[in-house]
């Protein structure tokens, strides 16, 4: 899967509250264990290079929608999950943030001695992804992150994110070894980036003539335009709008998870005595499990899974949370122990949504729903990274961050 392309993501600030990364963790290491399962490790890491997927990723599992942060907190967090297992699972996640970025290539080479892989030359491989997407993509975004995830096989995902702190933005670079064929021949399989901006791409296929004369490229500008790289951007808001997810998918969902034949339904998918919030955060992260890589080009959509730490679209509802996360396990579980049943329904769940979709449900209702689920966590104790919500006070203050932040209304 080559998703090549760019998301805006807007720089944000501070630190994921305690009981989310935990959470985050949880729900992530769930996700990633069912993909093995269902379709092996190589899946992971092809899923993993898909930008906008590993968006949709973080959003499912509560990270805000489009947020910069989801790269370190995310993988942050199924570092310290997946690791402990990585000799049962066949998966590794290396390197970090700021400092830990550059002990990558120590961890890579210890890895690769207790599988008897290249490490020099797949230490190699992470040092050429680190200084291409800093020195050869001149895009204006110094790079401050590096992660290297590695099967014992060799196969490898290189995942690195820069910011440009005058405009407030970043820009996540992914790569993914089988698409790469030279590190100097459009190696990328996404870039996650900003959309207006315009971009040298020293290593574009196209920049053969540039990178054979890189003195007069450096006196001149070229003749010849280097191909800007196509864009998808992340808003510089809070608020999830119509227009930044697919409605009929959404709407889709909220229709099983609300208006089912409840009996018939539960003997169907065989999840008996689900709530529907739970069974609408469920559906999503079986999209994340099992869709397609055409599913996942609106991210903002899955942060309707639980919510989002900033109360974007609505707070975090910890029960539908922690009721998803027990049922996903308790599927990878059963399943190691050959029993595919509950793995089996997750994999239904995912078809009935999408089949669903042809039903041209009407899109005009969100803001209802978006106040229907504030309403929910005001009465039933749901949380943003403030804490607890207080009715009529965490909103109020929700709605100032347009305006603060970006100097732009919620209108």
């Amino acid at each position: 899967m080559i998703n090549a392309g760019s998301i805006g993501m807007p720089l944000h600030f501070g630190k994921v509250p305690n009981f989310l990364s935990e959470r985050m963790g949880n729900m992530g290491d769930a996700i990633i264990e069912s993909i093995v399962d269902n379709y092996g490790v190589s899946e992971v890491l092809t899923r993993m290079s898909d930008p906008n997927w590993f968006q949709a990723f973080g959003a499912v599992t509560g990270m805000h929608w489009n947020s910069s942060g989801v790269t370190a907190v995310l993988l942050g967090a199924l570092k310290k999950k997946l690791n402990p297992k990585a000799h049962e699972l066949g998966l590794y996640i290396l390197g970090g943030k700021g400092k830990a970025a550059y002990g990558t290539e120590k961890q890579i080479d210890r890895v690769s001695k207790k599988h008897g892989l290249p490490g020099t030359e797949l230490a190699k491989s992470s040092r050429l992804t680190r200084r291409i997407d800093n020195n050869a993509i001149q895009d204006g975004f110094d790079l401050y992150q590096q992660y290297f995830v590695l099967s014992k096989d060799g196969e490898w995902t290189g995942i690195t994110q820069g910011m440009n702190k005058g405009s407030r933005r970043a820009r996540r670079y992914h790569w993914h070894s089988p698409t790469v064929r030279s590190f100097s021949a459009s190696p990328h399989t996404g870039i996650v980036g900003i959309e207006d901006q315009k971009v040298l791409n020293l290593v574009d296929e196209k920049a053969d003539q540039l990178r054979n004369n890189m003195v007069e490229l450096t006196k001149d500008k070229p003749s010849e335009i280097v191909r800007a790289i196509e864009a998808t951007d992340l808003p510089d808001r809070h608020d999830v709008r119509k227009e930044d997810i697919n409605m009929n998918r959404l709407a889709s969902v909220l229709d099983l998870a609300y208006n089912r034949d409840v009996e018939n339904f539960e003997e169907l998918v065989d999840l008996h005595g689900v709530g529907p919030r739970t069974l609408k955060a469920l559906a999503m992260a079986s999209e994340v499990i099992h869709g397609d890589a055409t599913r996942f080009d609106d991210p903002a959509r899955f942060s309707f899974a639980v919510g989002g730490k900033d109360g974007r679209p609505h707070p975090i509802d910890t029960k539908a949370f922690d009721e998803t996360v027990e049922m996903l396990q308790n599927s990878v579980d059963k399943s190691k122990m050959g029993d595919e049943d509950k793995s089996s329904a997750l994999k239904r769940l995912h078809k009935m949504a999408v089949t669903g979709e042809t039903k041209g449900t009407p899109i005009e209702f969100l803001q209802d729903l978006i106040d229907h689920e504030w309403n929910h966590a005001e009465s039933s104790g749901g949380k943003t990274f403030m804490g607890n919500v207080v009715k009529g006070l965490t909103r109020k203050i929700m709605d100032t961050q347009n305006p603060v932040l970006y100097g732009k209304s919620n209108d």
